[in-house]
């Protein structure tokens, strides 16, 4: 424990952010990170509990009192072995994860949770600095090839603790560069993309190949996603070439709006619009790039895809941006004693809603209206809940005007046709269908087929997909080799 009093002498410090007027004339990433003395006082805070809550809050399980204490005592090497040990991407996490840690922290029964993110950021961002990430080949081969589809967070994490457990591994990505929902789906401003380019140079000097621009299955049809690839692999080709294959890619089949207009010129799904915007940061030359300028955008749905498209629309000069969200106004603080060590239901203001957003609670989508194929306005009607259902509120129906509408209201499950390619039995979500249990863990109904991150648990968070990817690597190499030292 690195201060016994230090959670009593100090305050909860923030990160900061550049101004938004500055921030809104680019898409990079606007976050000040703690400086090496503040994350060594937002350290001193922890206080090393009996049973550190925080650890079973992180869904990778970070052994979040070790590493706080060692920071506390400026052993900042130590400090990112701890953290490596079960995150093999904190950069990531410590850029874009919601932080369920900091919401189990026991601090947060009454006062303000330990920067346990903020630290974590600091942490990584200190070893990239210092040179201390580094390559970790394996020190003997096994000859077994393993493929890994999809090359988000999940199926990067089981790639590189294949590849260190000494495997041939062989990621391959329907998109042009690598990443995943990483890449084309969370924009810029929130991470930048050269976090994932080096994690991928640590990884090829691992042995680990990347095969870019290559579905695996058929393309499906009618897909309005824009990034997909020219070349495809079959299901029997992988599973004739390789000792095992890792089914890790996203659930990317969008929730759609069938309410009468849906069809009009002007409503999109966001990963429509927001997969443009990185590619053109990337210095892609994009015909018919969806623009939000000048425009009423009205986003459908109040996550953190929505999030993101409030941010994307006011970076483009939207005129307006207006966000629906079905669900009443949460409370603004939590009741603690209820939801402690749980993730709380409260309000959340994100940093895209603070750069200019109208936000409107317990509204619904009764039609799109539009004139000449194009979409000009929303018609809305106001709902509460009553006995567990929805109802509409008699005499709130609105028009509201819009010229693009985003439709961000979540993720049902993965393209079906990957997972009807190699004939992998469904849940009923539509999801892969394969149990987490220590042994025999994350094999689906195909032999030598296994699936982790949202291709098997649905739409989740990053960290989610890491901890999946991490066991699932565990799992495969047991398979392969009868026994497995990868953690789990």
């Amino acid at each position: 424990m690195g201060k016994v009093t230090g959670f009593m002498e100090y305050d909860r410090l923030e990160e900061g952010y550049l101004p938004v007027e500055s921030r809104l004339k680019n898409y990079k990433e606007f976050v000040i990170g703690l400086k090496s003395d503040d994350a060594k006082v937002q350290s001193a805070r922890c206080m090393d509990c009996g049973t550190p809550f925080c650890n079973n809050g992180c869904p990778v399980n970070n052994i979040i009192p070790d590493f706080n204490d060692l920071v506390f005592r400026n052993d900042w090497r130590n400090a990112i072995r701890v953290l490596h040990s079960t995150n093999n991407f904190p950069e990531f996490t410590g850029r874009i994860c919601p932080a369920p840690c900091e919401a189990a922290c026991t601090l947060n029964v009454n006062d303000d949770a330990v920067g346990i993110k903020s630290i974590e950021h600091a942490i990584i961002d200190r070893a990239w600095a210092e040179g201390w990430v580094a390559p970790q080949p394996a020190k003997h081969k096994t000859d077994k090839r393993v493929a890994v589809v999809g090359s988000g967070p999940a199926g990067l994490a089981a790639a590189q603790q294949l590849a260190r457990a000494g495997h041939d591994v062989v990621v391959f990505e329907k998109n042009d560069r690598v990443g995943g929902l990483l890449r084309y789906g969370i924009p810029d401003f929130k991470m930048e993309k050269t976090h994932i380019d080096r994690r991928v140079k640590q990884m090829e000097a691992e042995g680990v190949v990347f095969r870019t621009g290559v579905m695996v299955g058929a393309l499906p049809k009618g897909s309005k996603v824009t990034n997909w690839a020219k070349e495809t692999v079959s299901a029997e080709q992988l599973k004739a070439e390789f000792d095992a294959v890792l089914l890790a890619g996203g659930a990317e089949q969008s929730r759609d709006l069938p309410v009468p207009g849906r069809d009009l010129e002007g409503v999109y799904f966001a990963m429509e619009f927001l997969p443009q915007q990185n590619k053109v940061n990337a210095g892609d030359k994009l015909k018919g790039q969806l623009r939000a300028e000048g425009k009423h955008v009205i986003v459908i749905g109040g996550g953190d895809t929505g999030s993101d498209c409030v941010g994307t629309s006011n970076r483009h000069g939207a005129a307006s941006v207006t966000q629906f969200e079905l669900m009443p106004t949460p409370p603004e603080q939590e009741d603690r004693p209820l939801t402690w060590p749980y993730w709380p239901y409260k309000l959340r203001t994100s940093s895209s809603h603070e750069e200019g957003c109208q936000r409107e609670f317990a509204i619904a989508t009764k039609e799109f209206v539009g004139e000449k194929g194009k979409l000009t306005g929303l018609k809305t009607v106001r709902v509460e809940w009553q006995g567990g259902k929805m109802v509409e509120v008699p005499g709130s129906e609105q028009l509201l005007k819009a010229d693009m509408a985003l439709l961000a209201m979540g993720f049902v499950n993965p393209v079906g046709t990957i997972l009807e390619a190699f004939g992998v039995d469904k849940d009923n979500r539509g999801n892969a269908k394969a149990t987490t249990e220590a042994h025999h863990g994350y094999r689906t109904s195909v032999e030598k087929v296994f699936a982790a991150g949202d291709m098997r648990r649905g739409q989740s968070l990053v960290v989610w997909a890491i901890r999946e990817g991490r066991q699932a690597a565990r799992s495969v190499d047991e398979f392969l080799m009868g026994h497995s030292e990868l953690p789990r």
